[in-house]
């Protein structure tokens, strides 16, 4: 019998003005994704992921300590416990990326992972972080994550979560897939330009690379003051042999619903014996350079 999971992606345009006071903007936002996240649920919906920093905008255009006031606990903090409440309604499994708190001054880019009974299973953070000209200034804001690369057992399936920027560095692509992960998650906030023609072949490539299943989400608009290029959305699964399989529109919010046989994992792994072939011993130069 074939093991099918339905995945769901979330993009999403930002609801307001950045000027308002910033409590406001996060309930716009997190209403607007329970509503979407009701309709995941009435789809057949089992493992559901949001946009990188999706109860916001990406305020990383700019660098104000103003934004340090979006920060959260996790787990423990309003949004995790809202979304694990909302995930054992749903008997869904959720990843929540959100700005975490660790202590005063010490923010991470972080994704909270909450299994389909609405428990939480741990978190990924963010490892590689850009800082660049135009507007991208996350240094100012994030530390890089220190948790490694994990993988989390959820009710449905294994899955491993990398964030955006980290989508450029195969190394921990590859990670996830040795520790076992069979779907991966990439919730990000990226703009039409410089890398959007990359934004449809790095992560098939990984899931190539790896033979497992990507869910790529990326938001949608501009945001204004700010106006760094238009979040151009474009969120997608692809399958182990790196076929996209389905994709949203570019200019508006959408719930990208897939089917995943992921038997399709066994049967790519035993062509493609990637795994069974590597050379780590060769590999030392990679960390050394």
């Amino acid at each position: 019998m074939s093991r099918i999971i339905r995945g769901g992606l979330i993009q999403a345009s930002l609801t307001g003005s950045t000027e308002r006071p910033i409590e406001e903007i996060k309930k716009n936002m997190i209403d607007k994704h329970l509503n979407l996240i009701a309709d995941a649920a009435k789809k057949g919906v089992q493992i559901l992921c949001l946009q990188e920093l999706f109860y916001g905008p990406y305020f990383c255009a700019e660098q104000k300590v103003k934004w340090y006031g979006l920060v959260e606990k996790v787990p423990g903090g309003p949004t995790t416990s809202l979304m694990q409440e909302t995930a054992k309604k749903h008997n869904m499994v959720i990843i929540v990326p959100v700005y975490e708190e660790e202590m005063t001054g010490v923010y991470y880019n972080t994704a909270a992972v909450i299994d389909a009974d609405g428990k939480y299973l741990g978190k990924y953070r963010k490892h590689h972080i850009p800082h660049c000209d135009p507007g991208f200034w996350e240094k100012f804001y994030f530390k890089p994550g220190n948790l490694g690369y994990p993988v989390f057992k959820t009710a449905y399936t294994d899955i491993g979560v990398y964030i955006c920027y980290d989508r450029h560095f195969p190394e921990g692509a590859r990670i996830l897939g040795l520790n076992g992960a069979e779907i991966v998650f990439n919730p990000s906030a990226t703009v039409a330009g410089l890398s959007e023609y990359l934004w449809e072949l790095e992560q098939p490539a990984h899931a190539v690379a790896n033979g497992y299943f990507v869910g790529a989400i990326n938001r949608v608009g501009k945001e204004a003051p700010w106006n760094i290029g238009e979040f151009y959305g474009k969120s997608y699964f692809c399958n182990p042999r790196g076929k996209i399989i389905t994709q949203a529109s570019r200019d508006k919010d959408e719930l990208v619903v897939a089917d995943l046989n992921l038997d399709e994992i066994q049967e790519v792994r035993n062509i493609w014996q990637f795994f069974r072939d590597r050379r780590p011993e060769t590999y030392d130069a990679i960390t050394k350079v």
